[in-house]
């Protein structure tokens, strides 16, 4: 039996996640599966993937082959990196404990780069937030400037009238005796 390690779709429409599953080559998409061996949410920033780690592993060992995404969620992973270490080992070109040194290695590097990324987005986010922020306070000046310029302009004309309406009667009174 030819065993995969491929992804099992879930979720609603447009707002996919997936589950990550061994199972025969010949079985459906989202159907019998041997083993469920994590998830995968391509839906957060940065995706989320849960991985058992040493059944992933176990199951590469047994010969299953991934597909082309679960390969690079593999790779994301480190899983194929162990399993490349571990051949090295079973071939005697290094020692167990230098694999696992390696490995360690790796691990943390991976960790810093990820935890740069997650920096790098955070960041870019209080940015975009601050610069909204600033743009909507200045169109909020622009606004009060343009309200207090229209009401000025108002109590101005009210005042006006009010002037005129206050001279044309002492006019008329003027006017009225000379007759």
């Amino acid at each position: 039996m030819a065993v995969k390690i491929r992804l099992a779709r879930h979720g609603k429409k447009g707002y996919a996640f997936y589950h990550i599953v061994a199972a025969d080559s010949r079985a459906p998409r989202d159907g019998k599966f041997i083993e469920k061996l994590g998830t995968y949410n391509p839906n957060t920033n940065p995706a989320t993937i849960e991985l058992s780690f040493d059944r992933a592993l176990d199951w590469l060992q047994k010969g299953a082959q991934p597909t082309d995404t679960c390969r690079a969620i593999l790779s994301y992973k480190g899983v194929l990196y162990k399993k490349h270490l571990l051949g090295g080992v079973a071939k005697g070109a290094f020692t167990e404990a230098d694999a696992e040194a390696k490995f360690n290695k790796w691990i943390s590097e991976k960790e810093g780069k990820i935890a740069a990324k997650a920096g790098k987005i955070a960041d870019a986010a209080a940015a975009a937030d601050k610069a909204r922020k600033s743009a909507e306070a200045k169109v909020n000046e622009e606004r009060a400037k343009a309200i207090a310029e229209k009401k000025a302009a108002a109590e101005a004309a009210a005042a006006a009238a009010e002037a005129e309406t206050e001279e044309q009667p002492a006019a008329e009174a003027e006017e009225t005796p000379a007759e």
